[in-house]
């Protein structure tokens, strides 16, 4: 049976670490359901012109900087949607532009809202678990809770890609590897792979045009200007290390939790804690502005 075929551009909308999302009524197709702001693509329409022109017609605020999220493809029984996903900052400024009924949510409140299932991978992306456990031990894969995610620092090598060969895709949907290592894998292993992860002096040189559409990416910063930069060119998540004194980098100089705090204040993408953190300092963290923890040693 034929179906027709729609592209609708979306935009995912930022601000401090929430996401906006609005309402579907029910004569709408998917009604009764959150949505993101967004519609149809009009004939001779870009994609990004059209989620421009849809989020300031619905929401109410013009806004020039967007980054490609991704494009999903999903069939219903009665039509084949497009999505063609982009993502941009809210800024203090313009909040009070925002109109009813769009309200602000937690990414962690995401998961209790009832979307289109055609959302379903967007929402994925979007929530991050809380705690990160870096170590060069692939076998932690394998025994990690909901709430972690593993960053497998390791090399670059021909044994290494091996090695993750071994790996269900279920645990490798739990795993971030280094840009190079991801660049040596088969594209059924990239396409599970669950994040992307690069460091400072990478993340310096990357321009939007570097990221794969559709894959998450997570940046090791140091400093403000790092750390904009990133989120400018549509990174998902930050490292800021190093928090705290650790054992392996004793003579590096700390931030400390004021200066964490007053750095991730200044993005609207994730910030994970990361150097000398312990299993128990998650709220501690996050008090300080910090969506999670990351470590070597705590766990």
């Amino acid at each position: 049976m034929f179906k027709p075929s729609i592209d609708i551009a979306i935009g995912i909308l930022l601000h401090q670490n929430k996401i906006l999302v609005g309402w579907r009524e029910a004569k709408q197709h998917q009604g009764n359901k959150h949505e993101f702001p967004g519609g149809k693509v009009e004939e001779g329409e870009t994609p990004l012109a059209a989620c421009r022109r849809e989020v300031y017609e619905e929401v109410g605020v013009g806004l020039k900087d967007w980054s490609a999220f991704d494009v999903i493809h999903h069939e219903y029984d009665d039509v084949v949607v497009n999505l063609h996903l982009f993502q941009a900052i809210v800024p203090e400024a313009l909040l009070n532009e925002v109109q009813q009924p769009w309200s602000w949510y937690s990414r962690e409140q995401l998961l209790d809202l009832n979307f289109p299932q055609a959302n379903e991978g967007m929402i994925q992306r979007l929530y991050w678990p809380h705690q990160i456990k870096i170590s060069e031990q692939l076998e932690i894969a394998k025994s990690l809770t909901q709430d972690q995610l593993l960053y497998w620092r390791v090399e670059s090598t021909p044994e290494r890609v091996i090695e993750l060969s071994e790996l269900s895709v279920e645990h490798l949907s739990r795993l971030i590897v280094n840009t190079e290592l991801y660049q040596q894998l088969s594209s059924i292993q990239q396409q599970y792979i669950a994040t992307i992860h690069l460091k400072q002096t990478q993340v310096l040189t990357f321009s939007a045009a570097d990221l794969k559409v559709g894959k998450r990416y997570i940046a090791a910063c140091h400093d403000l200007v790092s750390m904009q930069h990133a989120q400018k060119i549509g990174f998902d998540a930050l490292l800021l290390s190093p928090v705290l004194a650790t054992e392996t980098h004793s003579e590096a100089t700390t931030l400390g939790w004021e200066q964490f705090e007053n750095l991730a204040s200044q993005v609207d993408i994730p910030v994970f804690a990361l150097g000398g953190m312990k299993a128990n300092e998650l709220n501690l963290a996050q008090q300080h502005g910090a969506y999670g923890i990351a470590g070597i040693r705590f766990l």
